[in-house]
């Protein structure tokens, strides 16, 4: 019987993005793709191939973000510092990356790291600075990892003066939204608003 990926997770007790992993690593059998490119499991095959859910080594999972596209040179220049951290402290480690706002929740990366710290996968999370993580709700998964045994390691307690124009960024999206949503984004209050805006910017 061929299911959907969501329905072979709920079979074995794992995370879609647990059965994506295990594709990549060779751990269970490809399955048969649609026309759409949808994933379609022979579940009496994955449940005979599948490993056994049960906790494996725990890995350092280390977290790099940044807000936009433009600044990848600096997302490097954090997932080197993450590498070096973890290689000097002698853990097992894998970088996650992010490229989007700190407000924003649903980003790829986030549900992962998020995902594999439920699972009991993560002995510890490293990151630079708790707003690379997110820019509100940063203790709430600190508080998520302290349930799930999973140590916090922030490489900078002081302020990353980097972050000061990510913070900027992220307000003026959420400004752009809440406007757009109010006034709607065609409106002239809206363009009005915006122009306000960029020229504080511009001029500040």
């Amino acid at each position: 019987m061929e299911v959907s990926i969501g329905v072979a997770a709920k079979a074995l007790g794992v995370r879609p993005e647990t059965l994506r992993r295990w594709e990549e690593q060779g751990k269970i059998p490809p399955p048969r793709r649609t026309p759409g490119g949808t994933r379609r499991y022979d579940l009496d095959r994955l449940l005979q191939a599948a490993p056994k859910h049960a906790p494996g080594p725990r890995v350092t999972l280390a977290y790099a973000r940044v807000s936009s596209h433009d600044q990848k040179d600096d997302l490097a220049r954090q997932v080197e510092r993450l590498k070096s951290f973890c290689a000097a402290n002698g853990w097992t480690f894998e970088v996650i990356q992010d490229v989007g706002l700190g407000v924003d929740y649903k980003k790829k990366g986030l549900q992962d790291l998020l995902g594999r710290i439920c699972l009991g996968e993560a002995e510890r999370l490293v990151i630079t600075h708790q707003d690379r993580l997110l820019r509100f709700g940063a203790d709430l998964v600190f508080s998520l990892c302290e349930r799930f045994g999973t140590e916090v390691v922030l490489i900078e307690a002081a302020e990353d003066p980097s972050l000061e124009a990510e913070w900027v960024q992220d307000m003026l999206e959420i400004i752009t939204a809440f406007s757009a949503r109010l006034y709607g984004s065609r409106s002239h209050k809206h363009k009005k608003l915006m122009d306000c805006l960029q020229k504080e910017m511009t001029t500040g």
